[in-house]
């Protein structure tokens, strides 16, 4: 009797350890199974991320090109001679390299580019600090003051930004004509030192800056230009620098307005004083040597976003994010 009862414990054991071992088999299968799969769930997220990061960067390099192909255009073009720019299948690398286009750019015929770039240097710079100025009281006093409607005048400012710039053009030329402003640097510098756009970008900027500072410097008795040449200003370096180059290169790159009001050589900015100067010994146009003075006219700008580009994009970045 014990005999059998020792038997049927041992093979009661036994069948317990096989039933352990397949289970332990079916749970290390399982195990493997799993691991496979994920291991292939990996490998294709790793293939998909691949072929994401490939065609981003395709795309990106196709932009690229199409954003780039002018300068290049406008590159290749200044040192082509004329007969070979006014072919009708156009050379995408010049036969000739005609580097005496850029001589020809400051002797064109009744053109001084020197000139040119005084003015624009004296509109440019004139007319930047005075729309700082503007701008960094205007964003002050909707960012800090307090006082009856600045909600009702901020949003009414900000809904002329709907408005085209281009339905002012005869009422601001009629005003100015009036004022007796044609052929000044007056009428170049002051109808658009006020920016809608500038002002709402550094009062976003003045927003982000904790009110308590501001409380607190008035409880020490600072009046409230001292806290903001002092406080506010030195915060907000990134976003006025941004702004400064781009009022800087809104200037330079202005053609409609000026070519409307000022006309005379004494006056007349760069981007429209390069019309009509360029023509060949024959009376034919010579677009290889204005495309040359157009490339000595997009340097200055080409260097101050190489050098600048940083700030433009910390400026504007700062602006957009609130708290």
């Amino acid at each position: 009797m014990t005999d059998n009862m020792t038997e049927n414990l041992t093979e009661n054991e036994v069948t317990a350890e096989q039933t352990a071992t397949q289970q332990n088999d079916i749970a290390t299968a399982d195990n493997v199974m799993k691991k496979k799969d994920i291991d292939a769930v990996a490998k294709r997220q790793r293939v998909v991320k691949i072929f994401v990061q490939i065609g981003l960067y395709v795309f990106l390099g196709i932009m690229a090109i199409i954003v780039l192909f002018p300068f290049y255009w406008m590159l290749i073009s200044s040192v082509k001679t004329v007969s070979e720019y006014n072919r009708t299948i156009p050379t995408m690398w010049p036969e000739q390299f005609k580097w005496d286009n850029y001589a020809a750019a400051f002797k064109a015929d009744g053109l001084n580019l020197g000139q040119l770039f005084l003015n624009t240097c004296i509109v440019g710079i004139v007319s930047t600090i005075l729309s700082l100025i503007i701008t960094v009281l205007s964003a002050f006093a909707f960012a800090r003051l307090e006082f009856k409607g600045k909600n009702i005048l901020f949003a009414a400012l900000l809904a002329t930004m709907m408005i085209p710039g281009e339905l002012f053009t005869i009422t601001n030329y009629v005003t100015v004509s009036d004022f007796g402003w044609l052929n000044t640097y007056t009428v170049l510098i002051v109808p658009f030192l006020v920016s809608v756009f500038y002002i709402y970008l550094l009062r976003q900027n003045f927003m982000q800056i904790p009110n308590e500072l501001y409380l607190a410097a008035k409880v020490d008795g600072s009046s409230d230009l001292k806290y903001l040449w002092k406080v506010m200003i030195p915060l907000a370096a990134p976003t006025l620098i941004s702004i400064t180059i781009l009022k800087m290169m809104g200037s330079w790159n202005s053609y409609v307005w000026p070519n409307l009001v000022a006309s005379d050589t004494a006056h007349t900015l760069i981007t429209s004083g390069l019309r009509g100067h360029f023509t060949t010994e024959y009376g034919t146009p010579d677009f290889p040597a204005q495309m040359a003075a157009v490339v000595l006219v997009t340097i200055p700008l080409f260097l101050v976003f190489l050098f600048f580009r940083k700030y433009i994009m910390r400026g504007v970045s700062r602006s957009g994010i609130k708290g």
